[in-house]
């Protein structure tokens, strides 16, 4: 994707850099891993059997580990390594414990790790297409992000994503042994998991609601995770989605319900929020369109107020 700096009003390409080391994207990635992916540094280099793990990382909404690799070599498998690693993780779940105890200096236990939503992250300045296609499964637990850099300090994260994405990575887990003894413990979620068919009310709600959501920003994403359906820019969330048989109950991030313009009272402040997530939390039900021609104007103040300006 060519980028270009506006003057005026003709468009001046703005050159890419070479990055010279795979040392530098990694240095660069752990100083921001929570700018860039949302997540929490554990240590780096991490050292376990015959494997180095360039980056060790943990995500506080999941309760998850997250291994980060950094690539500058383009001959390299994408499922192979990714599957490898997270096999080491999850024959291996008290040595991961260990670390983050130790590197964090306060104590997490087994059960409050959700193992199963272990992710394997790849860093590259490219992935070839052989590559790109590999991960063109809807629950594969493997990311690739690209990073560019250009000339006068600009820098780029990416997600790879391939659309149309519907065979699930267990299609092709009876040829590969790990593949399949991993794909036994770790899920990775789609709205599917949420949505059901036999919910249709709700069905329809979350349709209509998710458009109107994503009609704000281009840049909106989808994130469904275990327990919700999250909506956010860049891995920072904007609200969080539960389906119930017959309404949603919506979770507005980082407000009071006097923080915004609330006229007819609707918002119910999570008293512990803060306690538990760090955050304000105020929750919404939506019934019909009326609550979610209501409840949109919310979200956009919200959006303007936490996101816009800040997402870049």
């Amino acid at each position: 994707m060519q980028l270009y700096n506006i003057k005026n009003n003709k468009l001046l390409p703005i050159r890419e850099k070479i990055i010279d080391l795979e040392r530098n994207i990694q240095n660069l990635s752990e100083d921001n891993l929570d700018t860039i992916f949302g997540l929490e540094f554990i240590s780096t280099e991490f050292s376990l059997q015959n494997f180095r793990i360039d980056t060790l990382a943990f995500n506080k909404e999941t309760n998850s580990f997250i291994i980060i690799e950094y690539k500058k070599d383009k001959n390299f498998s994408v499922i192979d390594q990714g599957f490898s690693y997270l096999s080491l993780l999850l024959n291996n779940k008290s040595d991961f414990i260990l670390e983050y105890n130790e590197k964090k200096g306060h104590t997490i236990k087994r059960d409050e790790i959700d193992w199963e939503q272990s992710k394997v992250i790849f860093v590259s300045p490219l992935f070839t297409t052989y590559q790109q296609n590999s991960i063109n499964f809807k629950d594969i637990p493997i990311e690739l992000w690209e990073i560019k850099l250009y000339e006068n300090s600009y820098i780029s994260f990416n997600q790879i994503k391939i659309a149309g994405s519907v065979e699930s990575i267990n299609k092709i887990a009876g040829i590969n042994k790990e593949i399949k003894e991993v794909s036994k413990e770790i899920k990775v979620y789609t709205t599917e998991d949420h949505v059901k068919k036999d919910w249709p009310i709700s069905r329809e709600l979350y349709e209509e609601f998710s458009q109107k959501v994503l009609n704000i920003d281009p840049q909106i994403t989808i994130k469904p995770v275990k327990s919700y359906i999250g909506f956010g820019i860049n891995n920072k969330l904007l609200l969080q989605l539960r389906l119930r048989s017959n309404k949603l109950a919506v979770d507005l991030l980082r407000i009071e319900p006097k923080d915004v313009k609330d006229p007819e009272k609707r918002l119910i402040y999570q008293k512990n929020s803060m306690k538990y997530y760090n955050k304000h939390v105020s929750q919404i039900y939506i019934e019909n369109s009326d609550n979610i021609d209501y409840v949109i104007p919310i979200i956009k103040e919200i959006y303007k107020k936490y996101f816009l300006g800040s997402i870049i």
